[in-house]
């Protein structure tokens, strides 16, 4: 944990914050912190800062938080074919240290139906490990979650609505393409759509591209989805921020 996070209604009358889970463990046995330190905080989709070190008691880890920065906002969305329930366990706080603003879980022709039951599309398990994420990467803004379960409702009725200003990336393996230009995609947010592990079918890409997506590729290798999102991401924000 590089930020420990608050959730805004953890702060008490006195304007103190008491810890008493897993963030005052680390507290003490990782960081061994002692009182009158200074440690990186913040408020989960507020303010960041520091917090001093009150006192470290059987009650808990207690602290005086002081939050006035206001950290840069996500930079990238995402459109996600569900994929298996273990690997999106493990994608969530990827994503949210790597900068994504908002997710959507995809349906595909080879997303397996059950996955859309797995405990991992539901907020109160994947919310603590998209916290996790950010506290990681010294972040705060927690990114926001859509389930999308018919594919082509979404994409004709949905997708321009929440993302009407974006440079539209589709991922796929295949010959390596260039990025539209760098300046064009610092101007907008750009959309990551990476599909399932056995590809998008010929229909679900051609209704993507009708929409506006170019064809992204880092290679013919067929990548699993949490190996080519943190791929992907990397690359699309290294051109992103540079020059």
């Amino acid at each position: 944990m590089n930020r420990i996070l608050f959730e805004p209604d953890e702060l008490l009358a006195d304007g103190t914050v008491l810890l008493t889970d897993a963030r005052a463990e680390h507290l003490r046995q990782v960081l061994r912190v002692e009182p009158g330190q200074i440690i990186a905080t913040g408020t989960l989709n507020g303010l960041a800062g520091v917090s001093r070190v009150l006192s470290i008691g059987s009650d808990g880890v207690r602290l005086s938080p002081s939050h006035d920065v206001a950290l840069p906002e996500p930079w990238l969305d995402l459109l996600l074919a569900v994929p298996r329930p273990k690997v999106l366990k493990r994608l969530w706080p990827q994503l949210a240290a790597l900068g994504v603003g908002r997710m959507v879980l995809l349906n595909a022709a080879k997303v397996e139906k059950c996955y859309f039951s797995s405990r991992w599309v539901e907020p109160e398990s994947y919310r603590p490990l998209l916290i996790e994420g950010l506290m990681q990467a010294g972040l705060t803004r927690l990114p926001e979650v859509m389930v999308a379960p018919r594919f082509k409702p979404f994409v004709e009725d949905d997708l321009e609505r929440l993302f009407p200003e974006t440079v539209r990336l589709l991922a796929y393996p295949g010959t390596p393409t260039g990025l539209p230009p760098c300046d064009s995609v610092r101007r907008m947010r750009p959309l990551l759509a990476v599909g399932p592990e056995g590809g998008w079918t010929d229909y679900e890409t051609e209704h993507l591209l009708a929409r506006g997506f170019h064809l992204f590729s880092l290679g013919e290798r067929v990548l699993r989805s949490d190996t080519a999102c943190i791929a992907l991401v990397a690359v699309l924000e290294y051109a992103w921020t540079s020059n």
